[in-house]
């Protein structure tokens, strides 16, 4: 083993990314639940009575959720590569990404595209079992890569996330050894100038004004969070790089907040502001997108800033071994939670109730039945924890989650 690999894989657990990500990932079950009620989102099954400020809160969540899991999903690929090697990295990527896509692809993913139909009219009563071959029924689509099969009513859903992550790994691998090279150089600069951690925004701001923002990927444009991605491989375990961060948390994330306060005008009264090519439309996308790397990098900061003042605890006794047990979790309960959100979506929306109520029901069931299943009918079995992008069995020294590896 190199001494890379060693430091690697001795490194103490990156416990705040564990837990970000996992609140990124039970957070959906809140957001995916609110879709139901706001008035401007093609959700599967939709309340009668919807609210704007749905849609004012959702856009607090996706300027920075998701791409903080592909900035958090690059330093897990750092790790990989650094233990496995490339070779070993495209087959743990392939069983652990590809495996799920396709199981879920097939069980999972028909039931919303089958309850969408059935909510959108009465009249509909074909059985799930005749819905199934139909949703299944593909045609190539090699114009919109990486989502390469399109059909009537096929879809990869959420799993959007899985299919880009995958894809992102695969391009990421024959450039790997290269890409720690360049971002030598840029660790080295940040530490002198701190401000070179804005660089980023700016090909995430072009990205998005004129490739175009994309509803169906969280209001982000697809290669945008290809730079998530690289950025977190490159730089996110960087030591030097943490220390910047930690000093320039605070007037990013204020600089984050003007800009993203900078959207509103239109994002509000702009027309088409995800497509257009006039002026507003233009600057609202480019805002958007540098106001998403600024809030990322604050989290981060933050995060560091609250790390580096911590005593080590001796014990933190069932807070530790829950946060362990959630990080394994992640990808299951990605993969589970909008089909079942959907389902209770769709027996709760013709309740004669208040909004409020019918939010918190699905809410509550939903997270109640995704940790029942996670519980009992995956993680519990070889079989099972293969098909949702599992181990066999916890590593040497961990469950999976991140690690520190910084030089």
């Amino acid at each position: 083993m190199s001494t890379e690999s060693e430091r690697s894989a001795t490194a103490p657990r990156r416990g705040e990314l564990d837990a970000l990500r996992t609140l990124v990932v039970v957070g959906l079950v809140f957001f995916h639940a609110a879709l139901v009620f706001s008035p401007d989102d093609d959700f599967y099954v939709k309340n009668a009575e919807t609210t704007d400020a749905v849609t004012v809160l959702a856009g607090f969540g996706v300027v920075w959720a998701m791409p903080m899991l592909f900035l958090v999903a690059g330093l897990g690929a750092r790790h990989s590569i650094r233990r496995r090697g490339t070779g070993g990295f495209v087959r743990e990527r392939l069983l652990r990404l590809g495996v799920p896509l396709v199981f879920a692809t097939l069980v999972l993913c028909p039931v919303p595209q089958w309850l969408r139909l059935r909510a959108a009219d009465s009249g509909y009563h074909e059985s799930y079992w005749r819905f199934w071959p139909r949703f299944l029924t593909v045609r190539p689509d090699p114009g919109d890569f990486p989502f390469v099969l399109e059909g009537d009513h096929f879809e990869t859903g959420h799993l959007w996330f899985v299919v880009l992550l995958l894809a992102f790994c695969l391009l990421l691998a024959p450039v790997a050894a290269l890409v720690p090279a360049g971002s030598e150089r840029v660790a080295s600069a940040v530490t002198r100038r701190p401000a070179l951690l804005l660089l980023p925004a700016l090909p995430l701001a072009l990205i998005n004004a004129l490739l175009g923002m994309e509803e169906n990927y969280a209001g982000w444009n697809r290669w945008a969070y290809l730079v998530f991605f690289l950025c977190g491989y490159a730089l996110a375990d960087d030591d030097r790089v943490r220390a910047a961060l930690r000093r320039g948390a605070v007037p990013i994330g204020v600089l984050g907040l003007v800009l993203f306060a900078g959207t509103a005008p239109g994002f509000v009264a702009g027309d088409a502001p995800f497509t257009a090519w006039t002026p507003l439309a233009l600057l609202t996308r480019a805002l958007f997108g540098a106001a998403g790397w600024c809030w990322v990098v604050a989290i981060l900061g933050l995060l560091e800033r609250r790390r580096a003042g911590e005593e080590p605890p001796a014990d933190r006794g069932s807070g530790r071994r829950a946060m362990r047990y959630l990080a394994a979790a992640a990808l299951p309960l990605y993969v589970l939670h909008q089909p079942v959100v959907v389902v209770f979506a769709y027996g709760v929306v013709g309740w004669h109730a208040p909004m409020t109520v019918k939010y918190a029901a699905i809410v509550a069931g939903s997270l109640a039945v995704i940790l029942v299943v996670y519980e009992y009918a995956v993680r519990r079995t070889r079989v099972t924890r293969f098909l949702f992008g599992m181990r066999s069995r916890p590593e040497r020294g961990g469950t999976g989650g991140i690690r520190s590896t910084a030089r």
